[in-house]
């Protein structure tokens, strides 16, 4: 059965009036991008302080974390191809929980990726310091937004292409890392700090050398590094198979967190005690250092340095398909809903480009990079985690509206309701979690102030003609969805 909504969507997708954004990404391209996305610029460079404060347990965190985002992933998927005229899970969320989730859930998105954006410019600034000694900040933060316009304002398959690469380079970079730290501990490497052998791992204070309370601090960085872990859920309306390419994409995800975050943090421990690690400064770059491949370590910082530009051009891409479909809902002003001739919204992709300049101002306002790069990794986190919380909620609403659909789905979430509170109470300990130091606590406190900002807006936003409207569609829908279920039982 079709709701309400749902047949006032796929009519207003029929119109021919409507922009379209066009299917120009292979499966290459999704599998890349979510590659991508989940290895993002918190490994690199934010893995120094998880190692710093949780040791050696922070093995255990990331296997955690990667385990309850898959099923936040899965959740994602099943939803998503439940109705291919989403354009991604802000649409679901519209459709499933109403108008204002979409509303909220989509401007959140949007705000989570320009705060992450502006997190990648401070750390591209970061690392070319490292390689230009007394370069001015503002020059590569400056560069950077500039040239991931560029790239992206000719057609999303540029973008799929510029991201393929971008992922592949990490990928290479990372499996060459495991090998060569395999290579130095067979060969008993030594450097300044010590062996190269697993016996790192536990000769240092054992796994949990900080005790209970370094193993929860772990988890107030090591979030971030997860951050676009669902950017392939804002490809689905420009993927060419999703049925197919979604699938494989969020499947392969426990292997890509065992790969590249368990068993790139086994060999960096391995190779360097834990104890030299420091926060601010990428692991991966002070592995090589340690080890005195001074040419090495300037290739991972380049590294670093792409994977943090990757992190930054999917920011660029998601928040202006996320604009675009806000404003197509009435959302946003009107002007976003624009796209070029190439089919691409360019107006959203100059809005967020505008707002990562911002990155730059942080840059000279804070006391040092690591301080502005914690601050604004643990708003983005908290976003993020609402966003998925509302992605788990949507899927609830899901499975009780429209079971129908759920039973005939070929991509159904394991674990089902179940799963989903065990993912909400894991979400209830990392917001703990963020408490329990200075520095995120003083960034949880101001993360609210978002969320109040939204609620005003709509609160105007919903008396306009259009938006009672979409309420009263949503409540008709919900009604049919009702008398169906009744007449079922």
């Amino acid at each position: 059965m079709v709701s309400t909504t749902d047949a006032a969507r796929a009519a207003r997708s029929g119109a021919p009036h409507e922009p379209h954004l066009a299917r120009q990404l292979s499966n290459r391209h999704i599998q890349l991008i979510a590659i991508g996305g989940a290895i993002g610029t918190g490994l690199f460079m934010g893995s120094g302080k998880t190692v710093s404060v949780a040791g050696p347990s922070v093995i255990f965190v990331y296997m955690i974390i990667g385990f309850m985002l898959f099923f936040v992933m899965r959740a994602m998927g099943e939803l998503l191809l439940s109705n291919t005229g989403y354009k991604s899970f802000s649409d679901v969320a519209g459709d499933l929980l109403g108008p204002w989730a979409g509303f909220f859930t989509g401007w959140t998105y949007w705000f989570c990726w320009v705060v992450t954006g502006i997190a990648d410019v401070i750390a591209i600034a970061g690392y070319a310091r490292e390689l230009i000694p007394g370069i001015p900040l503002w020059i590569p933060g400056l560069v950077t937004i500039g040239v991931l316009l560029v790239l992206n304002l000719p057609t999303v398959r540029a973008f799929g292409e510029t991201e393929f690469w971008f992922a592949l380079i990490k990928i290479v970079a990372i499996v060459a890392l495991i090998v060569t730290g395999l290579v130095m501990i067979a060969t008993g490497f030594t450097s300044a700090a010590g062996p190269a052998t697993f016996t790192n791992l536990w000769s240092h204070g054992g796994f949990f050398p900080n005790e209970f309370m370094g193993f929860v601090a772990g988890f107030q960085i090591a979030v971030f590094a997860f951050v676009g872990i669902e950017l392939v859920g804002t490809t689905a309306a420009e993927a060419k198979d999703p049925e197919v390419t979604l699938p494989r994409a969020i499947n392969a995800i426990p292997v890509r967190v065992l790969l590249f975050y368990v068993g790139a943090l086994i060999i960096l421990m391995s190779v360097t005690p834990w104890t030299e690690f420091r926060a601010g400064h990428s692991p991966f770059i002070a592995t090589f250092s340690l080890a005195g491949l001074g040419i090495a370590a300037t290739v991972v910082n380049l590294v670093v340095l792409t994977s943090a530009m990757s992190s930054a051009n999917s920011g660029i891409y998601s928040t202006s398909r996320m604009v675009f479909g806000l404003a197509q809902e009435g959302d946003a002003p009107a002007p976003f809903a624009k796209l070029s001739r190439r089919q691409v919204p360019r107006n959203a992709l100059f809005l967020t480009s505008v707002l990562l300049l911002s990155g730059i101002v942080l840059l000279y306002a804070g006391k040092d990079i690591g301080a502005a790069f914690d601050m604004v990794t643990t708003v983005s986190s908290v976003c993020f985690m609402f966003v998925w919380s509302i992605i788990l909620a949507s899927y609830l609403v899901f499975r009780r509206r429209r079971a129908g659909l759920h039973t005939s789905s070929t991509f159904r979430m394991p674990g089902g309701r179940v799963m989903i509170w065990v993912v909400f109470a894991f979400f209830a300990f990392v917001l703990w979690a963020l408490t329990t130091q200075s520095d995120t606590l003083t960034a949880l406190a101001v993360t609210p102030v978002w969320f109040v900002v939204l609620g005003v807006a709509w609160l105007v936003l919903r008396r306009r003609p259009t938006h009672q409207a979409r309420l009263a569609q949503h409540r008709a829908a919900i009604a049919e969805s009702t008398e169906a279920a009744r007449a079922d039982a």
